[in-house]
């Protein structure tokens, strides 16, 4: 009968640890994918920036190629974080700030190193 026990114990403890192993990689995966301007950028500057920072349609610098956003994004991160009403808050037309997960964008690929693809 204790045979049973160790067996059925080594059975479920064999299958706990593939899940947990499998939990983990999986979080590391997700962690290691890295954010880009193609990506992760350049939609939300489309939905999001537009039509003031698109190349031809707006009158400020244009935010709709990698070059512009690599060289600010401490500039944009800095005006995207302030609250209406303080000054340089952005997006300048609209009376609510971005949502956190949005801003989340711009500051994890910074953090990821201002990958272009």
């Amino acid at each position: 009968m204790k045979k049973l026990y160790v067996f059925a114990a080594i059975g479920i403890i064999s299958t706990a640890l593939t899940y947990c192993s499998s939990a983990r990689k999986a979080a590391r995966a997700a962690a290691a994918a890295k954010s880009t301007y193609t990506t992760a950028v350049a939609p939300v500057v489309a939905s999001s920036c537009s039509p003031c920072h698109i190349s031809g349609k707006g009158n400020k610098k244009p935010y709709d190629n990698f070059a512009n956003v690599k060289s600010d994004i401490d500039e944009i991160i800095r005006r995207i974080d302030l609250n209406p009403g303080e000054k340089g808050f952005m997006p300048f037309r609209r009376a609510t700030k971005l949502s956190a997960d949005t801003i989340a964008i711009f500051k994890k690929f910074k953090e990821d190193g201002l990958l272009e693809n």
